[in-house]
């Protein structure tokens, strides 16, 4: 993670400017602006890893982790996957949903969807932990929770991008998007050799995400924020209950301990993430994804 501190002679942003910003903005109106104020700015760590542990959770629903791991980007082409994913998904709240640039990525996007016979009722969960995960995160983990506003706002670009990815019969409420989820993993969720490749590919990059020595603590670390729920559908041991509470309680102490520094002043992208590596030399949005020749799914 990095801070944005003042440059000498610049008087230091008010710790709560992007909360009062977003305050100011209609939710229904200025959804993306709010969007972006709390991705590019004021969370955008949290929201990345909120965001990356929600596309996890949909690994645990069969039918999903078992496409992916037909496909075998997912365990093949890990790296490229999670930077391209990363990279779509952030050109939308960047720049609006009218800018020729979104309108690509969104293209991209449905193109890989439309490759695999999705049904509608998966391609609604995944909208839906895009939704509910990072507001549990921030509430768990992050310096301040979201303001009903925000929360507003979130919804808002969601239900926004779900009509442009073609998704019918959208919650119209985070209450509305939490029920869909909870109720959904309750149903589906369950162990599959396949979703369980695709969850151990992941857990494997996010490891080279870190000096080499600290490998195995990230691995128990990432173990102990998940769920009992999640944790069961992929086999996974649990660690055990004092690792659990220390693992958590730290991420909640790096909340508290933001709350001190001043707002952050420059926008922080996906591809200044040091973890984001597949494209040193730039990208072009309209090359981002990859379709392979994968059987359909009946």
């Amino acid at each position: 993670m990095r801070l944005s501190l003042p440059a000498p002679g610049r008087p230091r942003m008010r710790r709560d400017h992007w909360r009062a910003r977003n305050a100011a903005l209609d939710p229904r109106v200025d959804f993306v602006e709010i969007y972006r104020n709390l991705s590019s700015y004021e969370f955008p760590w949290d929201l990345n890893q909120a965001l990356s542990f929600a596309l996890f959770r949909t690994y645990a629903v069969p039918g999903i982790g078992r496409l992916l791991a037909e496909t075998g980007e997912f365990t093949e082409r890990t790296q490229k996957r999670y930077d391209d994913t990363a990279l779509l998904l952030e050109v939308p709240f960047a720049k609006g949903f009218e800018d020729p640039e979104a309108r690509t990525a969104i293209r991209r996007i449905n193109r890989m969807h439309r490759a695999y016979d999705i049904p509608d009722h998966e391609l609604r969960y995944v909208l839906s932990t895009f939704v509910v995960v990072p507001k549990r995160w921030l509430d768990d983990y992050g310096k301040r929770p979201l303001d009903e506003g925000e929360v507003v706002a979130s919804v808002a670009y969601y239900r926004t991008l779900g009509r442009h990815l073609g998704i019918p019969d959208l919650p119209e409420s985070f209450d509305d998007f939490a029920t869909l989820m909870d109720d959904y993993e309750a149903e589906h969720f369950g162990f599959d050799a396949g979703a369980r490749r695709v969850a151990d590919a992941t857990l494997a990059l996010m490891l080279t995400f870190h000096p080499r020595p600290a490998a195995r603590l990230v691995e128990v670390f990432s173990r102990a924020l998940m769920d009992e729920p999640l944790r069961e559908a992929f086999g996974y041991r649990a660690p055990p209950p004092a690792v659990v509470r220390l693992s958590r309680a730290a991420l909640r102490a790096r909340g508290r301990v933001l709350r001190a520094f001043p707002a952050r002043r420059r926008a922080s992208a996906v591809a200044d993430l040091p973890w984001v590596r597949s494209y040193p030399a730039g990208y072009d949005v309209a090359r981002l994804g990859t379709f392979p020749d994968c059987p359909r799914r009946v």
